[in-house]
């Protein structure tokens, strides 16, 4: 077996993973990173960037449609081929070419196969062709494996082969009839997309749709799809499935009825994908989720980090957030720390400065591409007043504000904000509407920042744009 030792080992080439080898590279350290598929992980091949190509089309047509003039222009459908085409693109037509010539100009060494830790700072790479690499990391491993979709155990689903968010990214038809078992983020998206493109679909929300994000988001999300021709079926629960030899899916619902459809999509959840990277070796549970401190530090049952801390996770294997972008968030804190615990830097006020990850706990952004669009940061006004804060909520009709008259006709739309009133902060933050996505970022600048609502009084939205509805949020508070 051929050996080899580097300074830091990254089990996982995803966004996460080529994060934390290129902050690491750039610190000095020596990083080589092991990936058993494409380089790049799921995000570039089969989730945001695929699947967010699938909805854009549908969307740019829906906002033409909706100004006179743009919509005289239009003169026919989506053409699904086009569609498809481009969503491939934005997949590197499945191939990490790309990719791996950028880790070889980052100076970071990769190594193709499964990667398993044999024991401390040792992580065993087994390629394709059977041969074995042993890496030992002089400082850390890092686990960045990510997460895969999760099947329900229904009788029946495994065998039907269904989709999960890998099949619907990657789709190279679309299917005459759908069947989605799920109201989340990926369902909902997906119904989204797969309608726009032609396809009736079921939509099985047994907990309802967007049930994580404030009622108002999911209420608008149920109705849009409706108006889209979706079926949404809200309490439905997959009691059986089954495949016929002709390739028809049928979902039995746990009261009885039956629902035919050429393909099943299954978004209900992510697993960990730890089931095969040698957790058993070092103490761990193979299959679990991975408890990690502020710097990524994989934390054993005792609450204390593995051996003398050489153990890091980052990205949705450790279940903080299962967000891209705070994946890579993660990976910068942990890069930065590693190479300072490396470097032997000294530790400011008991803590890592800002080589830590502090905003996944309550300042998370996310948007979710349906139609409307949904952007929200922070707590949603139930988990706030959950978790013990005096909170006030503020609402406004987003499509009352002279931009969103401008940006198209009919605009409909609402916006929330959260405020602790003890500290008079905003908490959280929900826009649903047509291309709300754009303006979140300045609500996750005043919810990070823990900017006072009268200092927020000073931050003047320009007239006429949808960012008025911040002026008007902050009018409608009073001071």
């Amino acid at each position: 077996m051929r050996t080899t030792t580097y300074d830091v080992v990254v089990i996982g080439a995803g966004p996460v993973g080529e994060n934390i080898a290129d902050r690491v590279a750039q610190g000095g350290l020596s990083a080589a990173i092991v990936e058993r598929e494409l380089v790049g992980g799921e995000c570039s091949y089969w989730a945001c960037m695929p699947t967010k190509a699938l909805l854009r089309s549908a969307a740019a047509l829906r906002a033409a449609r909706r100004l006179p003039g743009a919509r005289e222009a239009v003169t026919g459908d989506l053409d699904t081929a086009a569609v498809l085409r481009r969503r491939d693109s934005f997949a590197s037509n499945w191939k990490d070419d790309g990719q791996v010539s950028w880790l070889g100009q980052a100076g970071i060494s990769l190594y193709r196969g499964q990667g398993r830790i044999s024991s401390a700072r040792v992580v065993e790479v087994t390629g394709e062709d059977g041969a074995a690499t042993s890496l030992t990391a002089r400082h850390a491993v890092v686990i960045a494996t990510g997460s895969g979709a999760l099947l329900p155990d229904v009788a029946g689903l495994r065998e039907a082969a269904p989709w999960t968010s890998r099949e619907a990214a990657a789709a190279s038809a679309v299917p005459g009839r759908l069947a989605i078992i799920g109201g989340g983020v990926v369902a909902s998206e997906m119904a989204t997309a797969f309608a726009g493109l032609g396809a009736s679909v079921t939509m099985l929300a047994r907990d309802g749709v967007l049930p994580l994000a404030e009622p108002f988001a999911g209420e608008r999300v149920t109705g849009s799809l409706r108006d889209a021709g979706v079926s949404v079926r809200l309490g439905a629960e997959a009691g059986s499935v089954r495949r016929d030899d002709g390739g028809t899916v049928s979902v039995t619902l746990t009261e009885g009825e039956r629902i035919e459809a050429d393909e099943l999509l299954v978004a209900v959840g992510r697993t960990p994908n730890t089931q095969d990277i040698g957790l058993d070796d070092i103490g761990l549970t193979p299959g679990a989720w991975l408890t990690v401190d502020d710097t990524m530090r994989v934390l054993g049952d005792d609450g204390a980090p593995i051996g003398d801390g050489w153990l890091y996770a980052a990205g949705d294997v450790n279940r903080r957030v299962l967000l891209t972008h705070q994946g890579k968030y993660q990976a910068r804190a942990a890069g930065d720390v590693i190479v300072a615990r490396a470097k032997g830097e000294a530790v400011e006020g008991g803590r890592w400065g800002r080589h830590a990850a502090t905003a996944d706990e309550s300042a998370v952004p996310q948007v979710v591409f349906t139609e409307p669009e949904i952007a929200s940061v922070g707590l949603t006004a139930a988990v706030a007043a959950a978790s013990g804060l005096r909170i006030r909520v503020v609402d406004h009709d987003l499509g009352a504000v002279a931009g969103s008259a401008l940006h198209a006709d009919g605009y409909q739309g609402h916006a929330r904000m959260v405020v602790d009133e003890d500290r008079k902060v905003i908490v959280g933050f929900t826009l649903a509407g047509p291309d709300v996505a754009e303006l979140l970022h300045a609500a996750t600048i005043a919810v990070v920042g823990e900017v006072p609502l009268d200092r927020l009084w000073h931050a003047v939205p320009a007239f006429p744009t949808v960012s008025e509805v911040w002026l008007r949020l902050l009018e409608a508070y009073g001071r």
